[in-house]
């Protein structure tokens, strides 16, 4: 049983369902996911989330960047063997909130940490969506699973990890598993 990086895009804005309350009202598009059992990625259609869930029910942690407050609670309409209480999960972003006291976003902590920039925007895939370019959603969604990976990667070699906030770049410590 591995680790299962993850990150989806949904099919409609929070302004479209009415806010946060209605996450389960967002609709994935495109689910992606990194498997280190099997070093191999994945971009899951809407119609192909029972094998995100066969991979969900073999993981012993998943990895996200607001997974936590997000991308989970989009995903729980489309579960049907896995509880997201059952899951073992690390949440970047709200590590680095517990740290901080605010959010800092995947793209601040990419570039500071990693020198790299995120490909696109969330509300570019929902504009994707709506004109069917599925292909350029399952491309970004796993350039950001990529990224995700990869900060949580440095995070766990060297206990930290950078965001840019202004014109300064700030370290913060991290203890991943």
């Amino acid at each position: 049983m591995g680790k299962l990086v993850i990150d989806f895009e949904t099919q409609r804005s929070l302004r479209e369902v009415g806010g946060k309350a209605n996450l389960e009202a967002l609709g994935i598009s495109v689910a992606g996911c990194y498997d280190y059992d099997t070093d191999t990625y994945h971009a899951f259609e809407e119609s192909e989330l029972d094998r995100l869930e066969d991979l969900l029910e073999k993981s012993s942690l998943v990895i996200g960047f607001n997974s936590m407050e997000f991308d989970l609670p989009v995903l729980k309409p489309y579960l049907n063997r896995v509880s997201l209480m059952d899951l073992e999960q690390l949440d970047i972003m709200k590590e680095l909130q517990d740290v901080l006291g605010y959010r800092v976003g995947l793209e601040k902590v990419a570039e500071a940490t990693l020198g790299v920039r995120k490909s696109g925007h969330g509300l570019e895939a929902i504009e994707d969506w709506k004109a069917g370019r599925i292909q350029a959603i399952k491309d970004y969604c796993i350039d950001d699973v990529k990224i995700t990976r990869q900060v949580y990667e440095y995070g766990l070699e060297n206990g930290k990890l950078k965001f840019r906030g202004g014109w300064e770049s700030y370290e913060v410590p991290v203890n991943f598993r």
